[in-house]
């Protein structure tokens, strides 16, 4: 492979952005000949993004980094049909209220790795809901949908995975990768947007979209996917015991967040800083040539680096401070995530299992016993020996006990009265 010509495929192939491209030689030579205008669509499912999203994202970060135009695409149409991608259940549908409190929640968090405005290279947020609220549906069928073959569509994966399970398909769903493909020809027509990326679960949809584009229009349009990220051991990104790594603070906290970056295997902190940080690559080269005990130097890096991104530099600073405090102190940390001890249950004692589920630390109290007989559990720095030992308020002095589950998770339990 030729190398690339253009900032932006330079940047995003040597950071192991790019999966596929369905036009590498064009869009090179497009994105070497000036600003382009590039864009992501993200569904109004959940009150937050979580870090499945990020590789997305920090896309179109990479896009504005470079000197070209990002747009974000708020799914407030097409979250009311359901993307099939990746799924073998249909998705649960929404009202309008819920889509409008998740569309408010998500699109907070782009203003922390995207600049806003009306320069050239400047950020816009675009809801597709703009457009397709107002489709007339014999007039659209009559003019799109005769460049859609039902043949091919069932061929698609998003399609493949559901029909080869027997899970069922709903016509409504199968309209989505027409809408997708619209919403590329619109935006085209909108403000000259000539590349879509996505993760490569979207291919099918974006080649759609590419293709109708020539159809309708005769436009010149790309697409890019990133490939699936998964960790060392072979996880889907993001996806912990305790749920999903959300970016909203006020669905996951910025300790919490620190800490899934610091928790990251030793195999993928540079994988990791690569995509996910602004560390320059001969930077990262470094520590991810780091041995021992000093690859943790870099995981703290990785975790700064990220949660700045995400949350700011002040509310990285006080995680790694925290982080220091409670893994090299020892002490009480002020930062640590909390959980509530009742003081008339510590009075009569606490079975030491329960709480570490109350912690929420692990997933069941099965997982909090067999942490506990295996000797992974703390509390004030003492090992707990028995899963039933009682918890009392002598515990607790000062009000407050500190729990460690292993050697890198944290919680304070507050007594309250």
């Amino acid at each position: 492979m030729t190398a690339a010509r253009s900032d932006l495929l330079r940047v995003l192939e040597d950071r192991a952005y790019v999966y596929q491209v369905t036009d590498r030689a064009g869009l090179d030579e497009r994105a070497a000949a000036g600003p382009l205008v590039g864009y992501i669509g993200f569904d109004c499912t959940a009150p937050s993004l979580h870090v499945g999203s990020l590789v997305q994202i920090m896309m179109l970060r990479r896009m504005q980094q470079c000197g070209h135009r990002p747009i974000v695409l708020l799914g407030g149409g097409t979250t009311r049909v359901g993307d099939p991608s990746g799924r073998d259940e249909s998705r649960r549908l929404l009202d309008d209220a819920a889509i409008a409190a998740n569309k408010a929640g998500i699109q907070r968090v782009f203003a922390q790795f995207l600049s806003f405005g009306d320069g050239p290279s400047d950020a816009l947020l675009v809801d597709n809901a703009d457009w397709l609220d107002e489709l007339k549906y014999i007039p659209f069928l009559r003019d799109f949908g005769a460049h859609f073959s039902v043949n091919r569509m069932l061929g698609f994966e998003s399609v493949k995975l559901r029909l080869d399970r027997d899970q069922p398909l709903s016509f409504l769903e199968f309209n989505y990768l027409v809408l997708q493909a619209y919403d590329f020809v619109e935006l085209a027509r909108r403000h000259d947007c000539v590349l879509q990326l996505g993760g490569s679960d979207q291919w099918g949809n974006i080649v759609s979209g590419v293709e109708l584009g020539r159809r309708v229009d005769q436009r010149e349009l790309f697409g890019l996917t990133s490939p699936l990220i998964t960790t060392a051991g072979g996880a889907k990104m993001g996806k912990t015991a305790r749920g999903a790594v959300w970016l909203n603070a006020d669905a996951l906290t910025p300790w919490d967040y620190w800490q899934f970056w610091r928790n990251t295997h030793d195999a993928d902190v540079g994988r990791f800083l690569r995509l996910f940080t602004d560390v320059p690559l001969d930077e990262i080269a470094g520590l991810e040539s780091l041995g021992g005990e000093e690859i943790n130097d870099a995981k703290a890096r990785l975790a700064t680096e990220a949660t700045t991104l995400c949350h700011g530099a002040g509310a990285a600073a006080a995680a790694a401070e925290t982080a220091r405090g409670a893994f090299e102190d020892g002490a009480v940390a002020v930062g640590l995530p909390r959980f509530t001890l009742a003081a008339a249950d510590l009075a009569a004692g606490i079975p030491a299992f329960e709480v570490v589920f109350a912690s929420g630390l692990v997933a069941s109290k099965g997982e909090a016993r067999k942490l506990i007989r295996g000797g992974g559990v703390r509390i004030n720095d003492a090992v707990v020996a028995e899963e039933t030992t009682a918890i009392t308020a002598a515990d607790a002095p000062g009000g407050e006990l500190k729990l460690s589950v292993g050697k890198k998770r944290h919680s304070v339990g507050a007594v309250s009265a």
